[in-house]
């Protein structure tokens, strides 16, 4: 019987075939996939490279922070009650002395009250004591009494005068919490926040409204700490409002907290508005960038810098050997970060290529292929030098 020959290009089944060809063709599959799993190590991939060989100098390193007033006060009531009117909200511009809210005034009242007649009482007795007392040295004088008995007498004038004054200083305490019951603003401002409402049981010390005073406006933001030695105190910065386009304004660090905050272990340094304080409202974005000190290491692309998957906390870069067109990684220590999204560096050395794209799809070896712009161009020392190689298109996808 005629054997029909074995199409590549269409469907067959394993009776087509001859008896001894199924082995043969299950190696000739795994020597296929071996070839294809080998194939990627030996092309070269396309990468774009920075030559180190710029000294990192000073830079400026930028934070967020949110506008605030440099005054802001958490008024409260001085004495405990109910809370029977609130008269202002947020957002609300209130004027020194201006009624913010009240609290039921009964209790105290009354003690007023009842203070007051203990007071008009005590005062009686001590008048009559008073008398008492001029009766007493007339009798003294002619001799119809003893000492004993006049001091007696005059005794009890002063104890009756002592409790006058301790009444009316109890009045007094009584008339000032009173008073107590009406909140009053302390200085001109803009009302931020409303903790309470109408209706509500408050303690004293509690916080009703928080009261934020236009005059001086800061940024507030926070400083990690292996950075918070770099800020200078009274130091020149410059902000930039997000809301305002991009322009920026002239600023200076006022506050630098001594402690780090317990939660996030930052600290809040506060920035002093020089010029723009009319744009800047309350609450607004902005960004402060701060110079960075000089620094004489070697600055190179964060783009760069990896860490291999087995030794995450160690941090490398690509260095081309250019002779074999090949690339190794180095281990380096990393330092402070500097102007263009650098930063600095101990561990290479001046002329030496790394690789600042295509870093994640690199092996030890690997052939790589530098990478031009579209003017010809490649990027080395962070200048453009003309390439001396042919370059190739490529899509941004290929240098992930």
């Amino acid at each position: 019987m005629k054997t029909q020959p074995l199409r590549l290009n269409g469907s067959f089944s394993t009776a087509m075939l001859r008896p001894g060809m199924v082995p043969g063709l299950l190696l000739l599959t795994l020597l296929a996939g071996c070839a294809d799993q080998s194939a990627p190590e030996t092309v070269a991939r396309p990468v774009r490279t920075f030559r180190v060989g710029e000294h990192a100098g000073a830079g400026s390193i930028s934070y967020a922070g949110e506008v605030k007033a440099r005054y802001e006060t958490q008024l409260s009531f001085r004495v405990s009650g109910k809370m029977v009117a609130r008269h202002v909200d947020v957002g609300d511009r209130v004027k020194a002395g201006q009624l913010i809210a009240e609290l039921d005034p009964s209790d105290y009242q009354l003690a007023v009250q009842g203070l007051a007649a203990q007071l008009a009482a005590a005062r009686a007795e001590r008048d009559f004591a008073k008398d008492d007392v001029q009766r007493y040295r007339e009798l003294l004088e002619q001799k119809f009494i003893s000492p004993a008995e006049y001091d007696r007498r005059e005794t009890l004038y002063k104890a009756a005068h002592d409790k006058v004054s301790a009444l009316d200083s109890q009045l007094h305490q009584a008339q000032n919490q009173t008073a107590y019951t009406r909140l009053l603003a302390e200085r001109n401002g803009v009302i931020t926040a409303r903790e309470v409402e109408a209706g509500q049981v408050v303690s004293a010390g509690q916080v009703i409204v928080t009261l934020a005073e236009l005059g001086e406006k800061e940024v507030a933001i926070d400083i990690p700490e292996q950075r918070v030695a770099g800020v200078e105190p009274a130091g020149d910065v410059t902000v930039e409002l997000w809301a305002d386009g991009g322009r920026r304004l002239k600023g200076r660090t006022r506050e630098i907290a001594p402690s780090a905050d317990p939660a996030s272990r930052t600290y809040r340094v506060r920035v002093t508005l020089l010029e723009g304080k009319d744009l800047a409202q309350l609450g607004m974005t902005a960004t402060v960038y701060m110079t960075t000190p000089q620094t004489d290491g070697l600055a190179i692309p964060l783009a760069a810098v990896f860490s291999p998957q087995r030794q995450p906390t160690e941090s490398r870069v690509w260095v081309v050997e250019e002779t074999e067109q090949t690339v190794r990684s180095v281990p380096v220590e990393l330092g402070v970060p500097v102007a263009d999204e650098r930063i600095v560096i101990a561990g290479l050395t001046r002329g030496e290529l790394i690789v600042t794209a295509g870093v994640s799809r690199l092996i030890e070896g690997q052939a790589v292929q530098l990478v031009e712009d579209a003017a010809g161009l490649t990027m080395q020392g962070g200048n453009p030098r003309e390439s001396t190689g042919k370059g190739s298109t490529l899509i941004a996808g290929d240098l992930r």
